[in-house]
């Protein structure tokens, strides 16, 4: 996610929950691109799937062609993130927004302002830098005609043998492990009415802003976490740092 370094998101007092989603391309979301319909036909493959089905092979696909680092433009094209190899959490989850739309699964975005707490585990030495409030565009999905969080789609069920206990390890924001790869062993909840066996993150929510059609709408709306001059100056160094170590 874009996570580090001074910027500022713009304010905004009125909750957006309007939004039914969309599957049509967008700057961000540039799923007519040939290196995204190349990935599309490589996941695919002729075979018959279920959206559940596809959106599982589309995460750990994304997941084992795209390095993990920590790019700070999160408005950059799907396109670009794929012809590098290389995004963010934020970008790498665009790209199965991206892969979604093509599909034909409806896509909106949830947009969560979270405190820059949450990173310091990961950035031991530069709690100084980490903004105070960080933006984050989190995916959610139509299928089954109801909208489903990312998580939920794409985690590996939770054993019968020990779903009376927990028996989702914490998820540390450290080392190899990133909040993309997180999600596909448990699912999360960001808010505090949620009851289940998951990664719990309602803590680090100091504002839920809603629902919007596209990471697009949301991120022209309420800006980036990042200003563009300390982004354009930091993102080159950022964008090759691994997040895996």
């Amino acid at each position: 996610m874009t996570c580090v370094l001074l910027g500022g998101i713009r304010d905004g007092d009125i909750r957006h929950d309007a939004s039914g989603g969309d599957v049509a391309a967008t700057p961000i979301l540039d799923w007519g691109n040939d290196d995204v319909a190349r990935l599309y036909d490589d996941i695919a493959g002729g075979a018959i799937q279920s959206a559940q089905e596809f959106l599982v092979s589309a995460h750990r696909s994304v997941g084992a062609r795209i390095r993990a680092v920590y790019g700070l433009d999160d408005r950059q094209p799907v396109s670009v993130t794929l012809s590098r190899r290389r995004g963010s959490c934020s970008q790498r989850l665009a790209v199965v927004e991206a892969l979604a739309r093509r599909r034909g699964i409806a896509t909106r975005v949830r947009g969560l302002v979270l405190r820059g707490e949450f990173w310091y585990p990961r950035f031991r030495h530069l709690h100084a830098v980490i903004p105070k409030s960080v933006l984050l565009a989190w995916p959610e999905f139509l299928v089954d005609e109801r909208w489903r969080d990312i998580s939920e789609i794409v985690s590996l069920p939770a054993l019968p043998e020990v779903s009376a206990v927990s028996s989702v390890e914490p998820f540390t924001n450290a080392g190899e492990e990133t909040l993309f790869d997180a999600i596909g062993r448990a699912p999360l909840s960001w808010g505090k009415s949620v009851s289940c066996d998951c990664l719990d993150f309602s803590e680090f929510v100091d504002r839920d802003l809603g629902t919007f059609e596209s990471r697009d709408e949301l991120f022209e709306k309420f800006g980036q976490t990042m200003s563009t001059p300390v982004r354009i100056l930091v993102d080159p160094v950022f964008r090759n740092w691994s997040a895996s170590g």
